[in-house]
C-alpha cells in the first residue's frame, strides 16, 4: 500500500491540463483562465471628479473665501468643452471629466451657488482645495497593458468584474473536462427503483456528478452495471473521449470486484490499487482507453472521502489548476483519540468555536464507512497520520474542513 500523498502526486503526474474555449464574460464565472486578461485602456480613461462639487484652479482658492464665476456644467459622460481660466469653474459631478485648466475639485458642501442677484452665476469657494483634491487621475487604478488577471485562475464575480472594466467581453478558459461516472454492482438500484432482493439504494453516482460540477467538469453518468465484466467492460468503452473515468464498487480483491478484469481486455494500465487510508484503502488507479482511471471503493463513505483527496485535485489539474487536495486547518480535538495503525485515518467530525474563540473538532461516536448519514452531518475531517500515538482531549490535530464549493 502506498500513502496518500504519494498515490495523490502519482495520479496528478499523469494528467495534463485540457483544451482551451472561448465564452461570453458572463459565463466565465467558476471556469479556470488559460489566457492573460490585460486592460485594453486606461482606468480611469481621463482625470475625473471623485465628488460632486466645483472643478476649480487651486491657485485661484489659496485665499478664501472667495468668488469664482461658473462657466457651466460637466455631468458624467458630457465633458465641459471649454478651458477654466482664472478666476473660473466649472459645476462637476462624480466621475465627471475634469476639464482642462482646472487641477482640483471643490466639494459641494463647501460652497454656496448665488442664482440671483448681484453675483448671480457665481459660486463662493468657503474651503481652499489643495492642487489634486477629489480629482481620480487617468490611470488610477489601472493602465492599458498592465495583466489584471493571470492564468491558472478560478474567475470568481470580483473577476469578472475586472475583466468588464479591462474592456473583454470574450475571456479564454479550459474547456471543462468530460467525467466518465460508473457505478457497479447487481445490488444497487436507483433512487424510486424498486430494491432488488438485499439491496441498497445508488447514492455514489450522484455524490460523484455534485463533486464533478461543483469542481467545474462535466459529469457524464453511465447506467449502472452490474457484477458482469462483460458489461463493466462494455460501459466503459461507451465512455471513450472522457477525460476521466471514475467507478465505484469492485475495486477491492474480492470474487466480486471486477474491474480490473473487467477491463484488462481494454488495455487498463493499472498504476495502484491500494492507499494506506481509511476509510478507502480499495482504491484504483490506472490508464483506460486513453484516460485516466479512478476505481473508487464501494461503500458511499469512502468513494465520497476518495472523491474528495483524489478526484476533486484529479480534475483541477485538468483544469491547469495546481490540484494540491484539500485545505486543512489546526483545531482542538473535542474527545481522545486512540492510536493510529499503518493507515492514515478521516474521521468525520463536527466543528465548533469554544468561549475563546478556538475551533474544536469532535469525532463522531460511529465511524462506519457505509454510514452516509454521520457523513452528510459531520463539517470536516480528522486526520491521523499512520502510526499516530494517542491523544488526550485537547491536544491539537489538522481537519481538513468540509462545504468548500458545496461539497
Amino acid at each position: 500500500m502506498i500513502s496518500v500523498a504519494e498515490a495523490r502526486a502519482r495520479i496528478l503526474g499523469s494528467l495534463s491540463p485540457v483544451g482551451a474555449e472561448v465564452v461570453p464574460l458572463p459565463l466565465g464565472w467558476g471556469r479556470v483562465l488559460a489566457a492573460p486578461v490585460a486592460a485594453r485602456t486606461d482606468k480611469p480613461a481621463a482625470d475625473v471628479s471623485a465628488m460632486d462639487g466645483y472643478a476649480v484652479r487651486a491657485a485661484d482658492c489659496a485665499s478664501v473665501p472667495v468668488r469664482l464665476a461658473v462657466l457651466g456644467s460637466a455631468p458624467a459622460g458630457h465633458p465641459f468643452a471649454g478651458t477654466i481660466g482664472a478666476g473660473e469653474a466649472v459645476r462637476i459631478f462624480t466621475g465627471s471629466v475634469l476639464p482642462e485648466g482646472a487641477d482640483a475639485v471643490v466639494i459641494q458642501e463647501d460652497t454656496d451657488l448665488a442664482e440671483r442677484g448681484e453675483g448671480a452665476g457665481q459660486v463662493e469657494i468657503r474651503v481652499a482645495p489643495a492642487p489634486g483634491a477629489h480629482v481620480r487621475r487617468r490611470a488610477g487604478d489601472f493602465a492599458a497593458g498592465t495583466v489584471l488577471l493571470a492564468p491558472p485562475r478560478r474567475l470568481s464575480a470580483r473577476d469578472i468584474g475586472i475583466a468588464a472594466s479591462a474592456g473583454h467581453a470574450w475571456l479564454t478558459v479550459r474547456r471543462r473536462p468530460r467525467v466518465a461516472i460508473l457505478s457497479t454492482g447487481d445490488e444497487i438500484a436507483l433512487p424510486g427503483e424498486p430494491l432488488p432482493a438485499g439491496g441498497v439504494v445508488s447514492s455514489n453516482g450522484f455524490v460523484l456528478d455534485a463533486i464533478v460540477r461543483a469542481v467545474g467538469a462535466e459529469p457524464v453518468t453511465l447506467p449502472i452495471a452490474p457484477d458482469d465484466p462483460e458489461a463493466i467492460a462494455e460501459a466503459v468503452a461507451a465512455a471513450r473521449g472522457a477525460d476521466l473515468v471514475v467507478t465505484s464498487g469492485g475495486a477491492s480483491v474480492g470474487q466480486h470486484d471486477l474491474i480490473r478484469p473487467a477491463l484488462a481486455p481494454l488495455g487498463l494500465s493499472l498504476d495502484f490499487w491500494r492507499i494506506a487510508m481509511r476509510p478507502g484503502k480499495p482504491f484504483m488507479f490506472g490508464q483506460v482507453g486513453g484516460a485516466a482511471l479512478l476505481g473508487l471503493p464501494g461503500n458511499p463513505v469512502s468513494a465520497t472521502v476518495c472523491a474528495l483527496l483524489f478526484l476533486v485535485p484529479a480534475i483541477e489539474r485538468l483544469l491547469g489548476l495546481p490540484g494540491d487536495g484539500p485545505q486543512t486547518l489546526r483545531a482542538r480535538s473535542g474527545a481522545p483519540l486512540p492510536a493510529n495503525d499503518h493507515r492514515a485515518d478521516h474521521l468525520r467530525a463536527g466543528l465548533a468555536r469554544d468561549s475563546d474563540g478556538i475551533l474544536i473538532a469532535t469525532p463522531a461516536e460511529r465511524q462506519d464507512s457505509s454510514q452516509m448519514a454521520i457523513l452528510a452531518a459531520a463539517d470536516a475531517l480528522i486526520l491521523r497520520p499512520p502510526h499516530a500515538p494517542s491523544l488526550a482531549a485537547g491536544e491539537w490535530v489538522d481537519v481538513i474542513p468540509l462545504g468548500g464549493r458545496d461539497i
